[in-house]
């Protein structure tokens, strides 16, 4: 089972920008699909993006296309998620995640960090 930590998070006004980081460890880093998830107070966790284990494929939502960026960087065992143009309402805790298929990481059955706050402020 692979161990992820996620840091980076913090307050910023709106339209800042943040970047998370996520280090794995425990596991062939470069086997695992890897993906953001938030959870907002009172909200489900939900998928925001991810990107496979050659890099090669990187999922979106809709809202966050153009403004959050995924890499890896598989010789540092470390996920990067790169948010721009932040909105009050994505105030949440982000998630690291790591699964051996795609599938199953966008479906939530991958293995979990702890979480790091994002506050945007309006």
């Amino acid at each position: 089972q692979v161990q992820l930590v996620e840091s980076g998070g913090g307050l910023v006004q709106a339209g800042g920008s943040l970047r998370l980081s996520c280090v794995a460890s425990g596991g062939t880093f470069s086997n695992y699909a890897m993906g953001w998830f938030r959870q907002a107070p009172g909200k489900e966790r939900e998928f925001v993006l991810g990107i496979s284990w050659t890099g090669g494929i990187i999922y979106y939502t809709a809202s966050e296309k153009g403004r959050f960026t995924i890499s890896r960087d598989n010789a540092k065992n470390s996920v990067y998620l790169q948010m721009n143009s932040l909105k009050p309402e994505e105030t949440a805790v982000y998630y690291c995640s790591a699964e051996k298929s795609v599938s199953g990481l966008k479906l939530g059955f991958g293995s979990w960090g702890q979480g790091t706050q994002v506050t945007v402020s309006s």
